[in-house]
């Protein structure tokens, strides 16, 4: 597809295609874009007023079958190829979908190129609108992935968000949100569903990994410096480079009762039993909210699916809450940007099934009804939802109740909210992608370089037994191989089971020798993962969730569910890779008196008793390459990661902790006498204490309480 591009000094690029009917017009000598086409420079096409302005103007303009379509974010689009599908089209012409959510893409030229066919094809309709595509984080590392200074990639590979918040330094992560803002705007993604501002206060919750873990000040911090770089990569504001950020999920989702997730049924309330409930908003209002590089604030806000039980005068989830919306977040909190709701909360729930609707508290309205319900709260938009009728049909519900008048300007309202990201990234001006560029800079040996010396940062060394570590350059290494059990995922797939080398021969080559057996070894290293509580949200639900190895049963869970949800108490639960623990047993036992060092990739915090004994060494990582982890264990660098989080003692000390309460747990301690709370961590010389355990409080972290 074919574009051309004006020039206009140094920060204004205009960019437009000829086929799609747009021309330009010169006003006082300048170039334009005539959306309309009739020649006549109307505000919103006048790129020298304020996004503010323009951003009124058009709202105006708008007829309410544009505005609803504005309202409207589509479900998960897989990009195998640059062509439009037919459901997209439909969603782009004839319901005005203007957001639209990218997950998978095939490479960085194909996103472009979608992007550009996609901006061609509504560029010539409703205002010249262009699409504000968006997508949730998408720079994880792969652990078989090789690094090579001066190779590309398709993207740049960075840890999960814990093992950004390990490395304790919101610098790293402003950086990784400057270098992610590159690679979005040149895949076409002008918005991102991220940061996960939630507060990790409950370790079983199974989107752990996704948060910065359980203090305030810290998850406060590194929020922040996320939005930072993403909003204002150059650090001066609004420009052309910035990425739109969607902080999430207000008013925090991390204290489900029971560790359970609210994308089931028998997980939609949010509990409190420690008093915390204010504590979770520190994220937002102290770090989201609070930006220092100009922009201000997040540009818009995801609710999460959760009931926040007893917090508020109606028990309905936080997509419907007035008092959570209005009162809480516009009011006290003073947010101005786009309210968006979680994925299909507006949906009908077909219970079992993730990807079904999550109506908590609604459930007795139609579908049109919990549209009004939301518009009603004060939710801006509607998130995977592609079909303009049910907000047409809110909208009529409006005019019943309070007046076509009133209806249409709390639509403009919505409308102006929306429309302000899109100008304020220059999408109106230029939304379209220099393909060459694309395939240039994505993933390029620079931002790759970048990643991995984050992954590095991220890596926490918990144990040293008589410092084993770093292993002697030339040793023989025996490195079982993984196995990951097949049968169902957290989302109902059914997953194959699979054995693999967790890291490539040639990586473990650059240091050491391979032995074939533990006989023929010097040393062992083993991969394990930290414990996935097996079908967790089938059948009801009303389980324990597992943070270890061995079958438990929750003999000290609640005898009564604080939100009137049936207790597990008494219950058993397993976890779907007790055979980690068990490959760490068999080698500790074959290998006699010779060094163990087990890595674990921990996306939960985990009970560490079942094999912390059984190992002369424990690394911690948080989703990194296998690459990495070498590197630490040869000493080619070494370790500097702290735990974002507390570990704890047992199961009875999860059970008996609160749900939205940080630092609330009795930790492990291990057999050298150290212990696994938050910001412990060790270098080469013993325990870390240095400006970041000073900074954000030490072990406890009481005083960010």
């Amino acid at each position: 597809m074919e574009y051309k591009v004006i020039n206009i000094g140094d920060t204004i690029e205009l960019g437009y295609s000829p086929d799609s009917g747009v021309k330009i017009i010169y006003v006082d000598g300048l170039p334009f874009k005539d959306f309309i086409g009739d020649g006549v420079l109307r505000p919103y096409e006048d790129w020298r007023l304020t996004p503010q302005e323009r951003a009124r103007d058009l709202a105006s303009r708008l007829s309410v079958e544009e505005i609803a379509g504005l309202m409207l974010y589509s479900p998960q689009n897989h990009l195998d190829t640059p062509d439009i599908t037919d459901a997209q089209r439909h969603f782009l012409l004839e319901d005005n979908v203007r957001h639209v959510l990218v997950s998978r893409v095939d490479s960085p030229s194909v996103a472009a190129k979608w992007n550009n066919s996609v901006q061609a094809l509504v560029e010539g309709r409703t205002h010249g609108i262009p699409a504000n595509n968006s997508s949730d984080p998408r720079h994880l590392a792969t652990p078989d992935a090789e690094f090579a200074a001066g190779a590309s990639g398709k993207r740049s590979l960075w840890s999960n968000l814990l093992g950004l918040a390990a490395t304790f330094d919101p610098e790293q992560v402003e950086e990784f949100g400057r270098i992610a803002a590159r690679e979005y705007r040149l895949q076409g993604i002008a918005t991102a569903l991220s940061p996960q501002a939630d507060l990790g206060t409950d370790p079983r919750w199974y989107r752990y990994s996704s948060t910065f873990g359980c203090d305030p000040k810290l998850v406060a911090d590194l929020t922040r410096a996320y939005a930072d770089g993403f909003q204002s990569p150059d650090g001066n504001g609004w420009s052309r480079k910035s990425v739109n950020t969607m902080a999430k999920h207000w008013p925090g989702g991390g204290c489900g009762e029971g560790g359970r997730d609210a994308h089931y049924g028998n997980g939609k309330y949010a509990v409190y039993p420690g008093g915390c409930y204010e504590l979770h908003k520190i994220p937002f209002v102290n770090g989201a909210f609070d930006l220092r590089r100009g922009t201000g604030a997040s540009s818009a806000v995801m609710p999460y699916y959760t009931i926040p039980f007893g917090q508020t005068p109606e028990d309905v989830a936080n997509g419907y809450n007035s008092d959570v919306l209005l009162r809480q977040l516009r009011q006290e909190a003073g947010f101005e940007g786009v309210i968006c709701t979680d994925w299909l909360v507006t949906h009908d729930s077909e219970d079992p099934g993730v990807h079904s609707g999550k109506p908590w508290g609604v459930e007795n309205l139609s579908v049109a009804e919990r549209h009004y319900k939301a518009l009603m709260a004060g939710v801006d938009q509607f998130g995977g939802n592609n079909e303009m009728a049910p907000v047409l049909e809110a909208y009529k519900m409006g005019v019943s109740e309070h007046g076509e008048e009133w209806m249409r300007r709390r639509f403009e309202e919505s409308a102006y909210r929306l429309l302000l990201n899109m100008f304020r990234v220059g999408l109106f001006e230029n939304p379209y992608i220099d393909v060459s560029e694309a395939e240039r800079v994505v993933g390029c040996p620079e931002f790759m370089a970048k990643g991995y010396a984050q992954q590095l940062r991220s890596i926490v060394l918990l144990k040293n037994k008589g410092g084993v570590l770093p292993l002697k350059k030339g040793l023989r290494l025996y490195i079982p191989k993984r196995k990951i059990p097949g049968g169902p995922n957290y989302w109902r797939q059914i997953l194959e089971e699979r054995v693999f080398d967790p890291v490539p021969a040639q990586v473990v080559e650059r240091d050491f020798a391979i032995a074939s057996s533990p006989d023929d070894a010097d040393a062992a290293v083993v991969f394990i993962e930290s414990p996935h509580s097996y079908l967790m949200g089938y059948d009801n639900g009303y389980i324990p969730i597992s943070l270890q190895y061995e079958d438990y049963t929750a003999t000290d869970a609640r005898e009564h569910s604080i939100a009137g949800e049936r207790s597990y108490r008494g219950k058993s639960a397993r976890t779907i890779n007790k055979c980690d623990m068990e490959m760490v047993h068999q080698v500790r036992e074959v290998m006699g008196d010779k060094p163990v060092i087990v890595v674990v990739n921990m996306l939960n915090p985990m009970v560490m008793k079942e094999i912390e004994p059984y190992a002369d060494g424990v690394i911690v990582g948080f989703d990194v390459q296998g690459q990495a982890i070498m590197d630490i264990i040869s000493g080619r660098e070494a370790p500097s990661g702290l735990l974002p989080f507390q570990l704890p003692k047992d199961m009875s000390a999860v059970e008996l902790h609160c749900e939205d309460k940080p630092h609330d747990m009795t930790c492990y301690c291990d057999t050298e006498g150290n212990v696994y709370d938050f910001a412990f961590g060790l270098d080469w010389d013993g325990k870390i204490y240095d400006e970041r355990v000073e900074r954000w409080g030490g072990v406890g972290s009481s005083k960010n309480l």
